[in-house]
């Protein structure tokens, strides 16, 4: 591997007499076949040849956290010292993501024990049952569990037994939250407790009637309106067809799946190459929260933008997942790596809106449809929506439509 990456024999030489020269060989191999660039592994391996002089690994232990921050921590100040660096923050960062990434790879990292979560048995089981008996979705279900989790840390602090809870202590913690939380979060957070404390009193843990005493603060009607940019906004978010930036190619199609089709981030990270029918011209998109799969068809601006990205800025992995990371390591892009394609984009342009996550575009998407003349029906089958009611939240943001009706002239019939 080292002779493929360097030309001078002393480099190689340096490089294969350096310790556990065929474990770093090894991992490097498996580096380039994740699609990392030469000039990365150049990189890696010349950051694990160092990794291997600061740490202790001749005695066959596992690296502790401790040990690897305080190499990392003592090279970087040799860095410093000699002058090959003006602060301390890159080496140490570089030392301390080449060592972890590389230590994982050989089972050679002390991963301590989390700490355990209070009252997470009584957490699992709920998470469980939202999962197998309600079959909510996997976000719902990690909103649910992520507020439930919050409440379980207030209450920890009283070091009293669940049995002994209260209604008094869901609202202490939701006024607690107000603080720093807007009515629609914490109707959220109480809508996710009451849940909780429904299935608790299910099971015998805490007395019953506390679910249905837990209150949620006044929403307004309209106050949880979709809110997104306008089209004209869509339009110059999208990178265009000609850009040559690999990022750019990438993030049309991704954004051009949110925006025409009104996707969720969950089911444009979800779409595998399995999914994409390219003799029938049509795209499958796993519907979490039915717990289905919806056929497509792939119009022709979407499916060029996809087999630009395929065959000029896809890397070539064993991932199936149909977008992935730029860079090394190469991995799956999460649902946050969409979010930050959308707002990063949304802030550079100065698009004044409401959120700036994919879902934004999923409201353009409704909105857009709604403005061209599609029905409710037809708009709700195109966004995956279970009930009409989903969808005629966009009709009361028609604002335009409003306005030519208050501008309609009756002829004299008023």
């Amino acid at each position: 591997m080292f002779d493929k990456l360097f030309k001078r024999p002393s480099t190689i030489a340096r490089h294969l007499n350096a310790p556990l020269a065929s474990e770093r060989a090894s991992f490097l191999s498996q580096c380039a076949e994740d699609g990392a660039a030469p000039d990365t592994l150049v990189r890696i391996a010349r950051e694990l040849v160092v990794v291997v002089r600061e740490l202790d690994l001749a005695s066959g232990h596992l690296v502790t956290p401790a040990a690897l921050d305080a190499a990392a921590e003592h090279w970087a100040k040799q860095q410093k010292r000699r002058h090959r660096a003006h602060t301390l923050r890159w080496s140490r960062m570089l030392f301390r993501q080449t060592a972890t990434a590389w230590l994982s790879y050989l089972g050679r990292l002390c991963i301590p024990e989390p700490t355990p979560q209070p009252f997470a048995l009584l957490i699992n089981a709920f998470v469980d049952y939202l999962q197998h008996e309600r079959g909510l979705s996997a976000a719902t279900v990690a909103n649910y569990q992520w507020h439930v989790q919050r409440f379980f840390a207030d209450f920890s602090a009283r070091q009293r037994p669940f049995a002994e809870v209260r209604v008094e202590d869901a609202d202490a913690f939701l006024a607690r939250q107000g603080v720093h939380w807007c009515r629609v979060s914490i109707a959220s957070s109480a809508k996710a407790l009451r849940a909780f404390f429904r299935y608790a009193e299910g099971q015998g843990w805490c007395q019953p009637a506390i679910a249905s005493a837990i209150e949620s603060p006044r929403l307004f009607r309209d106050e949880t309106l979709p809110g997104g940019p306008a089209w004209e906004d869509i339009r110059q978010l999208i990178p265009p067809a000609d850009s040559q930036q690999p990022r750019h190619i990438r993030d049309r199609a991704i954004l051009l799946l949110f925006a025409v089709y009104g996707l969720r981030r969950g089911e444009v990270a979800g779409l595998r190459l399995e999914d994409l029918d390219w003799t029938n011209a049509c795209i499958t998109v796993a519907r979490a929260k039915q717990h289905c799969s919806q056929l497509y068809p792939l119009t022709d601006e979407v499916g060029s933008a996809i087999v630009r990205y395929l065959q000029a800025v896809r890397p070539r992995c064993r991932h199936r997942e149909v977008f992935l990371t730029l860079r090394a390591p190469i991995r799956p892009l999460s649902a946050g790596g969409l979010y930050h394609v959308t707002s990063s984009r949304l802030h550079h342009l100065g698009v004044q809106t409401p959120h700036w996550g994919p879902h934004a575009l999923r409201h353009a998407c409704a909105c857009h449809l709604l403005a061209e003349g599609l029905s409710l029906d037809a708009i709700g089958d195109h966004l995956g929506h279970r009930s009409l009611s989903s969808t005629r939240h966009y009709a009361k943001v028609d604002l335009a439509g409003l306005r030519e009706v208050a501008r309609f002239d009756l002829g004299g019939l008023l």
